[in-house]
């Protein structure tokens, strides 16, 4: 159905191109916006501006923070772990592991895996940015990197190729558990299966 004006019609098009969300709830998103008074329409506007403008990588480890504040609060955190850095795929993985309150070390984000079928090679992913992280003058307090990325094809080439770049450094390189299915995505795991895969990590 097409509606018959070209300004809802621009609108649904737009939710629709975002990930996981069809047709029918790019048009329930759109009529949600309609009715909504207008503030709350510009707040949703400045949200998405914000984001764009504001959001940027922390310079020690990739993950997301906003203008004026980096490094992020994980990295500048005094009560962390500073022994061990988590190796995951994106922000959200990230936050599932925050989420389960167990894992108390630092992190960095690589946004994204190697996937030579799309394109995607360690140039393209923020590996580079690993190995300077650990070639800085406060590194040797970093004796594990825990290889938690997602256990698919592209998950495992790229802990396999960062275990090769990293065990020449004297480092631990651990992966986290299996306890996790095999083709699933981190950010949908429950945070008591994550912080078992944490404990039970193991040395690639």
């Amino acid at each position: 159905m097409r509606y018959t004006s070209v300004s809802i019609e621009a609108l649904v098009d737009e939710f629709a191109k975002l990930p996981g969300v069809g047709r029918k709830t790019a048009q329930r998103l759109a009529m949600h916006v309609l009715h909504e008074p207008r503030a709350e329409a510009e707040k949703l506007a400045g949200a998405l501006l914000d984001v764009k403008d504001k959001v940027i990588h922390c310079s020690v480890c990739q993950n997301v923070t906003d203008l004026g504040i980096d490094p992020c609060p994980v990295c500048t955190s005094r009560g962390r772990d500073r022994s061990v850095i988590c190796v995951v795929e994106s922000p959200v993985d990230m936050l599932a592991f925050e989420k389960t309150g167990y894992y108390k070390g630092l992190y960095h984000v690589l946004h994204g895996v190697i996937s030579p079928l799309d394109g995607i090679g360690p140039d393209d992913i923020k590996v580079r940015e690993l190995l300077l992280r650990l070639s800085e003058p406060e590194s040797p307090e970093v004796r594990e990197i825990v290889l938690a990325l997602n256990p698919n094809v592209e998950g495992e080439t790229t802990a396999l190729y960062l275990s090769k770049l990293l065990k020449p450094l004297g480092l631990l390189v651990t992966k986290i558990a299996r306890g996790i299915p095999v083709g699933a995505e981190l950010e949908f795991i429950d945070e008591a299966t994550l912080s078992r895969a944490m404990e039970g990590r193991s040395a690639v």
